[in-house]
């Protein structure tokens, strides 16, 4: 699917974190549908620095770019260094996925650097190039409020969902300010696929699930799992609603979900169902106070202004996954 009218061929696409879950599967949509055009990933990549809840800083993993044909750069867009070595070109598009997306970081100077002061600088750039600013928002700008979620009411619980929060802010501000842009900010809400395994303990319940149960485990659950709901998207959407942002009928702030959440339980029974097993469900106490029990995102300004239709059901999405999940069984995350 082209999904747009645009024809991204001749044009210079940057996408910021590219060598991520959603910015890889974003290179490799353009450089299957539109090979002439040019594409310019900016990532720091991963190093071995770990935060101090113990995962990786920096998800950005090689592995997610083998077969990509266009220009990679390492950078880190904390440094202004690193983000003038994007002076050399002239963008079209700007595809801004780049950021500390751990939701248990609570090292907020870190957080807000990075995706804070950073996308001072890449509306920058976008200005200077007259260029489309799409960006990733997040779901978790609204904290526990209760379902549906929907832009204008927000309630983050911690540093990252705080900090997609005020980059919505600044970006609304900016939008006012320069009326003849256009600049989209997408909340994602779960999405999961290929191209996520590298985030480790941060990657979606889709593939931790699979891979216990391939582990020949029960997969693990907390109790009352079937009345945990949670809006499952998957990535192919995710690029849809990225591609449509490209054309929107106003700049804004848009939700990228279903609209039709899903249990836990469910997820864990598809996933028996798709890999043959019958293992049952091993269900543990959930040891978070005040954990998120339902998200559904309200998409229809998303239908109405970028028309944005998710297709991929999460039976769909779970069964093309499933060969993915089956490779990528016991490959080392380093």
């Amino acid at each position: 699917m082209s999904y747009t009218d645009i024809d991204f061929s001749d044009k210079t696409i940057l996408i910021t974190g590219g060598a991520g879950f959603i910015g890889s599967n974003l290179a490799f949509y353009f450089q299957e549908k539109f090979p002439q055009s040019h594409i310019v990933i900016l990532d720091c990549f991963r190093s071995e620095v770990t935060l101090s809840n113990g995962n990786l800083q920096s998800f950005g993993h090689y592995k997610n770019l083998i077969g990509f044909k266009g220009d990679v750069i390492c950078g880190n867009i904390n440094h202004k260094a690193d983000l003038s070595l994007l002076d050399d070109y002239t963008f079209d598009y700007i595809f801004h996925q780049a950021a500390i997306s751990d939701t248990r970081v609570y090292d907020q100077e870190l957080v807000m650097q990075t995706n804070v002061n950073s996308f001072y600088d890449l509306l920058d750039i976008a200005k200077k190039d007259n260029a489309v600013m799409v960006y990733a928002s997040s779901a978790a700008t609204y904290g526990s409020l209760p379902s549906p979620q929907v832009v204008g009411t927000e309630s983050p619980e911690n540093p990252y969902g705080y900090s997609k929060y005020a980059m919505d802010q600044i970006a609304c501000r900016f939008m006012k300010e320069n009326p003849e842009m256009s600049v989209v900010g997408l909340r994602y809400f779960n999405v999961y696929g290929p191209r996520e395994y590298y985030k480790a303990k941060t990657a979606s319940m889709v593939i931790q699930l699979g891979h216990q149960i391939l582990d020949g485990k029960a997969p693990r659950l907390f109790k009352g799992s079937d009345q945990i709901l949670r809006d499952f998207i998957n990535i192919e959407d995710v690029v849809q609603a990225n591609i449509k942002a490209c054309n929107p009928k106003q700049s804004g702030v848009y939700n990228v979900g279903t609209g039709k959440p899903r249990s836990f339980q469910d997820i864990a029974d598809i996933l028996q169902k798709e890999l043959g097993t019958d293992l049952g469900t091993e269900y543990f106490p959930n040891p978070y106070d005040g954990y998120q029990m339902h998200t559904q995102a309200d998409i229809s300004p998303t239908q109405d202004c970028l028309s944005f239709e998710p297709k991929v059901s999460l039976e769909e999405g779970i069964k093309a996954y499933v060969p993915e999940i089956r490779r990528l069984h016991g490959e080392p995350l380093s």
